[in-house]
């Protein structure tokens, strides 16, 4: 089933993307929750055009996030935890706790676009975390956990 996707869904694609899905998870799922519609032939003309319209704006907005990606570069993120016994933590550090550490930066970044290697964190160290800032700019960003004072 081709679907033409009306918002970002996670692990299938961006916003007007067009994509084949099993019929029951695009009848069942997707179209009732308003996150995609069929791909008929006037739907991928009217999608072509909004494309080509929305092509220069897009420019634009891959520039600004060009920019914050670089801004995010030098940054050197420490997230301090509790520590138990070893180098191990008390609960675990993830993408929400990245997310606030980069707003006390003065970046304001949607945890969702956030997604650290290896999933949750539950050791003292240094690890890596992706952050998606657009369906073409994502941006590698290196953070250390340290022990709480």
């Amino acid at each position: 089933m081709e679907l033409i996707l009306k918002q970002d869904v996670e692990n299938l694609g961006f916003k007007d993307d067009i994509v084949t899905v099993k019929n029951g998870y695009g009848r069942n799922f997707l179209i009732p929750q308003g996150q995609a519609v069929m791909a008929t032939i006037s739907a991928k003309k009217v999608l072509a055009e909004t494309l080509k319209q929305r092509a220069f704006k897009e420019k634009k907005v891959v520039d600004e996030a060009t920019k914050i990606a670089e801004a995010l570069k030098t940054l050197e993120i420490k997230i301090a935890s509790k520590v138990g016994t070893g180098d191990k933590l008390f609960g675990s550090v993830n993408n929400i706790d990245l997310a606030n550490a980069l707003q006390k930066e003065g970046h304001e970044i949607d945890k969702k676009f956030i997604a650290v290697t290896g999933g949750t964190v539950k050791r003292l160290g240094k690890y890596d975390a992706v952050i998606r800032l657009h369906r073409e700019v994502t941006v590698d960003l290196p953070f250390e956990v340290v022990a709480e004072a």
